[in-house]
């Protein structure tokens, strides 16, 4: 299926099925649109970020992933208003507050993702809204720079290729060290700030500082892994950073101190998670191993959303979900540095294959770079 079909069409089936969530009215029921929700919300992540890796050159895929991902904690930041707002509709339609939570948006989502339709459009050899010049301009950028197109088919041996590499592997586990903090900070904020002697609904309002500064500091960092060119880095320095906040949750009960602290956990695993999600957008090729590893990638790393869900249930404090997250944050930053290490040799390798067994190769060739994929010689991994 092509772009312009698939992701505007998932949104529709997510938005339809999180309306749906707000008419249910038993546990059972609960369970089971919540298990549907998740099938329609599965493909679109990891299917935006394949498909921006068509469009931009490799250096700047990161900047717009990042942005891109950015909306995650500019919407968590407006879901707390919206929810205070529509919270405070309990009893209209016979129905509670979070019932109309989940209608309201869900509808909100479905016209969005109409209007979707008409500003998707299919990959650089297909876009039918250039003018000549413009498309020759676009393929000039992206034909020495990556694979984006090369018109590959399918084949299972691209598959393979990307369950056989290491870094794949690495790309995987350092979001699944991201996931757990992630996905548990955005379900279970506003109960951590209630926690702090809040009623729900003024928890609610104040999750909204620490996403916005989330938001602010995750195009930061992307800019500034932009600027150097660096990846692994500023995916450990966030991670870290994320990590002191836990610590200081874990360790200091003053009421002030710990509503700081989540904005420390929040403006470090957002930033993170945004250049980890770009990761193998920018190094993976070809494109049906980059789908593969991107795919991957989001099914292995949520794998720690599952555990991080069952571990906020014992207030005060929820010293097993902190120490968890720590936990999971040291594992992304162990798994980047390694990563980090594994792509620098694999660089330093691939000089030596210029002089060695590709010496007389016509690595120019297109058949060649189509075969080699990200095993080209001058194909560099970013670091």
């Amino acid at each position: 299926m092509s772009p312009r079909t698939w992701l505007p069409t998932l949104m529709i089936l997510w938005g339809i099925v999180s309306t749906l969530m707000g008419l249910v009215h038993n546990y059972g029921g609960l369970l089971a649109i919540r298990f549907i929700l998740g099938m329609t919300e599965s493909g679109l992540f990891p299917g935006v970020v394949y498909y921006l890796s068509m469009w931009y050159k490799r250096k700047e895929q990161h900047f717009r992933i990042s942005i891109f991902f950015s909306a995650a904690s500019l919407a968590g930041a407006f879901g707390g208003i919206l929810a205070f707002g529509i919270g405070k509709m309990d009893g209209v339609g016979g129905k509670a507050g979070w019932s109309w939570i989940f209608i309201i948006e869900g509808l909100l989502t479905i016209v969005i993702a109409a209007f979707s339709y008409l500003l998707v459009h299919n990959y650089p050899d297909t876009v039918t809204f250039l003018s000549p010049e413009e498309k020759t301009l676009l393929h000039d950028r992206l034909r020495d720079d990556n694979d984006a197109l090369s018109g590959e088919r399918f084949q299972w041996q691209s598959v393979i290729k990307a369950f056989k590499d290491v870094s794949v592997w690495l790309y995987c586990f350092t979001f699944m060290g991201c996931s757990l903090p992630l996905y548990t900070l955005s379900l279970f904020l506003p109960t951590i700030i209630a926690d702090l002697g809040f009623a729900a609904a003024d928890a609610q309002l104040l999750t909204v500082p620490p996403y916005f500064v989330a938001t602010v500091l995750t195009f930061l960092t992307a800019l500034g892994s932009h600027h150097f060119n660096r990846r692994a880095p500023f995916i450990i320095g966030a991670a870290f950073l994320a990590a002191i906040g836990y610590i200081i949750l874990l360790s200091d009960f003053t009421v002030g101190v710990q509503y700081f602290a989540t904005f420390l956990c929040a403006g470090g695993i957002y930033p993170a998670t945004a250049i980890v999600l770009s990761w193998p957008a920018n190094n993976v090729s070809g494109q049906l191993k980059r789908a593969v590893a991107c795919a991957l990638q989001i099914s292995v790393g949520n794998t720690g959303a599952i555990l991080g869900t069952q571990l906020y249930r014992s207030a005060p404090r929820f010293f097993l979900g902190h120490a968890f997250a720590i936990g999971y944050l040291c594992l992304a930053a162990a798994a980047a540095a390694l990563n980090w290490y594994v792509l620098a040799r694999r660089n330093r390798e691939k000089e030596d294959d210029i002089q060695g067994r590709y010496r007389d190769v016509d690595l120019g060739d297109r058949e060649t770079r189509l075969l080699l994929g990200d095993e080209h010689p001058a194909w560099k991994f970013q670091l």
